[in-house]
């Protein structure tokens, strides 16, 4: 009897060893950045089509938290036109932590998915190069645009980037949370900025 009660003692030691090692947190680069401000980097999800200036995830992102936020998404951009304006828009700008939204335009526009998380590669580089934290904004909600989901999740694991998982999940299939068949409103924005709050809060100053 007791030699069983050893082995149960031991057997709940080890399965808490494995539930702690799959809690770990990843280890992200550049965490203790230097820089100052937070940058969303994308395209019209990150820009806010579809509401008024000030309605965008980037200004309720501002509201969440104690640090600058910069709006840097343009409406229309792939990750290429993301990646051709990348020094103007982030690494001038004194980046801390920079978020990063392409996929919406290359897949509509029928770019190979390998060639998108290329480009996102070379702007994670870019940007880690400089020495500010990267955190990838995933679009994606259940099936919709999955593919980009699990190749982003490996490129963050590959690159020590915060992984923003599925923020339009709930968003996408509920007419009341959008402008059109694909951008937020106002209540969808507001969702995403706190999605993104609540990721990135533990590496936040």
């Amino acid at each position: 009897m007791k030699r069983n009660k050893i082995k149960l003692v031991a057997f709940i030691a080890l399965a808490s060893v494995f539930t702690l090692t799959g809690c770990a947190k990843r280890e992200i680069k550049n965490v203790g950045s230097k820089g100052k401000n937070i940058i969303c980097f994308g395209d019209s999800i990150t820009f806010g089509y579809g509401v008024n200036p000030g309605e965008d995830y980037p200004t309720g992102l501002r509201k969440l938290i104690s640090m600058p936020v910069i709006n840097a998404g343009v409406d229309g951009d792939t990750s290429a036109q993301g990646l051709a304006r990348i020094k103007k828009d982030v690494l001038d700008k004194d980046p801390y932590i920079v978020l990063v939204e392409f996929t919406g335009n290359d897949f509509i526009k029928e770019m190979p998915v390998d060639t998108t998380i290329a480009n996102v590669r070379e702007i994670i580089r870019q940007i880690q190069a400089q020495g500010a934290i990267v955190a990838i904004v995933d679009i994606s909600a259940g099936f919709f645009l999955r593919e980009y989901r699990l190749k982003l999740s490996n490129l963050a694991e590959e690159t020590g980037s915060i992984f923003v998982s599925e923020v339009l999940s709930g968003i996408l299939t509920n007419p009341s949370m959008k402008s059109d068949f694909m951008h937020p409103n106002v209540a969808g924005y507001k969702i995403i900025a706190y999605r993104v709050q609540r990721a990135i809060l533990p590496y936040l100053k």
